[in-house]
């Protein structure tokens, strides 16, 4: 279909010397999280009263100072819910709640007396000031809705003196404002303001949401700095933005508007809202903090807020969502995987603290996260990949040439497999290659006698293929030398050692020793050998063998 003619482009804002294309963030804004107001409402089934309770306590700890807690005229339950923080002291003294309400009289009074006794409120009034709204919803005049908005503050200012020791705080939302005409949208905030006559010392706050969002984020941005450039009283008022994200781009719209000149977000928790929901408070939150921004929110144990989301909304975080998703760290493609293993190898080794790993905008340990699971294993992986998880998750660290043989193989049964490859998995293949090996000789009984010149080995190893026990002796430099030259006087197959090294698997007096052994045939054929023992002498034989029987 051709939607010419049906849709029309939103118009762009005309403000030619427009300046925050070339503004930075710099602060984190005033926080408000409406999680408990327009979260809620969105909900297939609402929060009850202890759903909300322990979400609202999870906000209070990640450090919201304030909180939309509810539309208390709308509902019984809403209003007991406003009436139960306060009665059961459950609002520390820093925070403040927020609560929403219609210009419109009875729900104003009702409002007010949910607040009765609370120490800090935000009272956010609002009524619908688009074309669309005054049209087809309402049917009134631009003076009408004016007048609209003029008597609500007028009410909200008389019944919030009933509020005896409360701090009250006023909030005006001209909503449906970025689909509202600019001159328009000053012109009502205006008379809104003449009514309740802000100060510096005693603002109000002016909410300029974008409830549907009809635009690209710059033309939003536009209308932000527009208003902010043409309105009076601007010390006197703290301009918030609220953004949902019908256009998928919620977070994109906030932060230009943020520099544009907005002063506080309002949001929700991985945008949970109506539609495609409310601008997420912790993305915007950590896009700061990889900026270096201290956001002034704690998001340290993100897992937890996580659990604490999904059960009380009932909503699922989607693993790709930023941040907070099961698979946002996660690495299945093979250059991916490379790239992040040398990224914390460098950072490991590297006296530069800042963070400068591939592929990871943050250190996931910063958000509660482990490394462990930053690189999976599925048919799209590899050889990093596949060592990285054998080394984080199984202690083994593969030499490099080791990591080709073995990934080159494994590559083959994982894809195999058709589905994602665990440690588990990996560990059982890289035990049946390369420990478990004994399809020619079995080590039966070995032991070593040293010298400061030399090593002796007595050595005694069952033949698979003739079925009895073969014992040797040799001397050399080593060990490992003592065996190879007691192997070679038997006349066995000639080969080499390129390539030896070793390290402790585990730790503690428990510990085990595991050897990597690389060997070259007189015939110019090389393998790849892998023992473990208590033993590291032992363990090196063992990894001989391994190679002999991967002939």
């Amino acid at each position: 279909m051709d939607p010419k003619g049906k849709y029309k482009p939103f118009p762009a804002v005309n403000l030619p010397d427009r300046m925050w294309p070339s503004k930075q963030i710099t602060q984190a804004p005033i926080w408000c999280s409406v999680d408990l107001r327009d979260g809620n409402q969105a909900l297939p089934v609402p929060m009850n009263v202890s759903q909300k309770i322990e979400l609202f306590q999870t906000l209070v700890k990640c450090g919201f100072k304030e909180i939309e807690v509810g539309f208390p005229a709308a509902s019984q339950t809403e209003f007991e819910f406003v009436r139960r923080l306060i009665e059961d002291n459950l609002i520390p003294d820093d925070v403040t709640i927020q609560v929403l309400v219609q210009a419109r009289e009875g729900l104003i009074k009702r409002t007010v007396e949910s607040l009765k006794g609370a120490k800090k409120v935000i009272i956010h009034m609002y009524n619908s000031t688009s074309p669309d709204q005054r049209k087809i919803v309402f049917n009134l005049e631009k003076s009408q809705v004016v007048d609209l908005a003029v008597q609500g503050t007028k009410w909200v200012k008389e019944y919030s003196k009933q509020l005896i020791g409360t701090e009250v705080l006023f909030e005006y939302s001209p909503e449906s404002f970025s689909g509202t005409e600019l001159e328009f949208a000053l012109e009502i905030c205006e008379e809104v303001m003449n009514v309740w006559e802000p100060t510096p010392e005693k603002k109000m706050i002016l909410n300029l949401p974008a409830t549907v969002e009809v635009s690209t984020p710059n033309i939003y941005a536009d209308q932000i700095e527009w208003f902010c450039r043409h309105m009076t009283r601007r010390d006197s008022v703290i301009i918030s933005l609220h953004t949902h994200n019908d256009r998928g781009t919620g977070v994109a719209a906030t932060e230009q508007g943020l520099m544009a000149g907005a002063d506080r977000v309002e949001g929700t928790l991985f945008g949970n809202g109506e539609r495609t929901g409310n601008v997420d408070l912790i993305t915007l939150a950590l896009n700061l903090y990889t900026q270096g921004i201290n956001p002034e929110l704690d998001f340290s144990d993100l897992a937890s807020i996580v659990e604490v989301y999904e059960k009380c909304t009932g909503r699922k975080v989607d693993p790709r969502h930023p941040y907070a998703g099961e698979l946002v760290f996660t690495a299945f493609s093979g250059s991916h995987q490379d790239a992040i293993r040398k990224g914390f190898e460098y950072m490991s080794k590297s006296e530069d603290c800042v963070w400068g790993v591939p592929y990871l905008t943050i250190d996931p340990q910063d958000i509660g996260a482990s490394y462990e699971r930053v690189i999976r294993v599925n048919g799209q992986s590899g050889k990093g990949g596949i060592a990285h998880v054998l080394e984080n998750d199984c202690g083994i660290h593969l030499p490099k040439d080791l990591i080709r043989e073995f990934g080159a193989f494994s590559g083959v049964r994982i894809d195999a497999l058709g589905r994602e490859a665990t440690h588990v998995d990996l560990k059982e293949m890289f035990w049946e290659e390369y420990i478990d090996r004994s399809d020619k000789y079995e080590l039966y009984w070995i032991s070593f006698t040293e010298s400061s010149e030399s090593s002796s080995c007595k050595v005694s190893v069952h033949s698979i293929e003739s079925d009895i026990l073969l014992n040797f002796v040799g001397e050399g430099n080593g060990p490992v030398h003592s065996f190879v030259n007691a192997w070679h006087a038997r006349n066995f197959t000639g080969f080499q050692i390129l390539n030896q090294s070793e390290h402790a698997l585990g730790v503690g007096a428990s510990a085990k020793a595991v050897s990597y052994v690389q060997i070259q045939f007189d015939d110019g054929e090389i393998r790849w050998g892998v023992g473990i023992d208590e033993s590291i002498s032992v363990a090196a034989v063992r990894a001989v063998l391994s190679a002999v029987n991967r002939r």
